[in-house]
């Protein structure tokens, strides 16, 4: 399955990219300035869950192309039960 964002869904994820990249950068200066503990790892989940989000965003529109997909007949002659087993599997990678 080839992954397709346009548009609004390109932009979004991109978005959410940028901001976990400026938050990890973040956090490596504040290591490197031996900053606060709690700070550090407040910033680092923060950054945790933008890279969560965005990985979901792409995973629903994944989700969203199998089943037009399902409909037009899937690719490569791959089964319901296969894509089924496919995007759990992405899905748990993201848990």
């Amino acid at each position: 399955m080839e992954l397709e964002l346009a548009g609004a869904e390109l932009k979004s994820v991109l978005n959410r990219l940028r901001r976990a990249q400026g938050q990890i950068s973040g956090v490596i200066r504040m290591i490197e300035e031996g900053r606060d503990c709690e700070e550090v790892v407040t910033q680092l989940a923060a950054a945790s869950r933008a890279l969560d989000r965005a990985g979901f965003a792409i995973i629903a529109t994944g989700l969203q192309q199998c089943l037009t997909d399902v409909g037009n007949g899937a690719k490569n002659g791959e089964t319901n039960e296969q894509m089924r087993a496919r995007l759990e599997k992405l899905f748990l990678s993201l848990a």
